[in-house]
């Protein structure tokens, strides 16, 4: 099992994550919850409510209950882990706190029968508050309730993305098997210093550069890489390759290895094994660019992971392997 923080945040703002619902927000409002920006602390701004902070804090709680947030999923999914964020709530943190989750296709949580998927465990103030979840069920929204009131920066649900796979193979046109949405999901790299390496297949366009993936300046020998597992064992159709707002800093060439090794542990994909074979050969690349490959694959599978390989090193904003589920 891939551990829980190697997986995708489902809640995600960047995936479409949103908090639709809390009991109470008075505080702190309950969208700072998915934002993908780390917590701040401002020592010294207030509101007319009280002091300013960066995450969803209810009032203190003077009747019998606890607060909660409903919170929609960007992808629908199975749960493998929460972080509980706590950073800069040190006095005024929850003891404790539960997670249920529901799976409701239409969005009518109210209506939901929902389900326990973390029993009630204690927090810490001003950490990070990271707990396993063995689930197995695919789920459309959270509720975190926390007991009995007060304040959590960020919650970041973790889990496999569950596309509708029959949607997709019925598809008449390829689908971008690397991207998240579609059940893509990055194993490992060699360097991703200055921005992650899920930033690679996440869907639509980065804002700037801190959107896409990029590796610390290389000064010895060698070349960087990151490996994609694809959404489905699929025909590649087509690649692309996007160096969008990476303009001094992108990689010189790349290429594309691709592998049918389903199931595989990602440690032995990083050591060569899997059967890998290049189907790009290396290829120049420009800044500020989206790389189409099409009459240039050598191979096109099918295949169940790919590796970009880009030399020496640089950054690369999205990485899209278009392709179709065998029939």
């Amino acid at each position: 099992m891939i551990p829980a923080q190697d997986c995708i945040d489902l809640a995600s703002e960047l995936l479409g994550g949103a908090a639709v619902a809390a009991s109470d927000e008075f505080f702190a409002p309950k969208e700072n919850l998915v934002k993908t920006s780390p917590p701040v602390l401002i020592l010294d701004k207030y509101t007319e409510f009280g002091k300013w902070m960066d995450g969803w804090e209810s009032r203190r709680r003077r009747t019998p209950g606890h607060d909660w947030c409903v919170i929609r999923l960007g992808l629908s999914g199975i749960l493998r882990g929460v972080d509980v964020d706590t950073s800069h709530f040190t006095g005024n943190f929850p003891s404790h706190c539960s997670l249920e989750r529901c799976s409701v296709p239409d969005g009518n949580w109210a209506q939901a029968q929902w389900s326990l998927a973390l029993p009630q465990v204690r927090l810490h103030g001003g950490t990070h508050n990271v707990f396993d979840i063995e689930d197995g069920q695919r789920c459309t929204h959270v509720r975190l309730n926390i007991f009995p009131d007060g304040g959590v920066a960020r919650l970041r649900v973790y889990g496999d993305v569950v596309p509708d796979f029959n949607a997709l193979a019925r598809s008449t046109e390829p689908v971008d098997f690397a991207s998240v949405a579609n059940g893509g999901l990055v194993l490992a790299c060699s360097d991703m210093y200055f921005g992650s390496k899920n930033n690679l297949i996440m869907p639509g366009k980065p804002a700037n550069m801190g959107g896409g993936w990029e590796t610390r300046r290389r000064r010895g020998p060698g070349y960087d890489w990151i490996i994609v597992r694809l959404g489905a064992r699929c025909h590649v159709e087509r690649v692309a390759v996007e160096t969008e707002h990476f303009k001094g800093n992108y990689p010189d060439r790349c290429s594309l290895d691709a592998c049918n090794a389903e199931p595989t542990l990602a440690e032995d994909l990083v050591a060569g094994k899997g059967g890998w074979q290049e189907i790009l050969a290396p290829v120049k690349l420009k800044p500020d660019a989206v790389h189409q490959y099409q009459a240039e694959l050598s191979n096109r599978g099918p295949f169940t992971h790919v590796r970009l390989n880009i030399y020496p090193d640089g950054g690369v904003s999205r990485l899209r392997v278009y392709g179709r589920i065998p029939r």
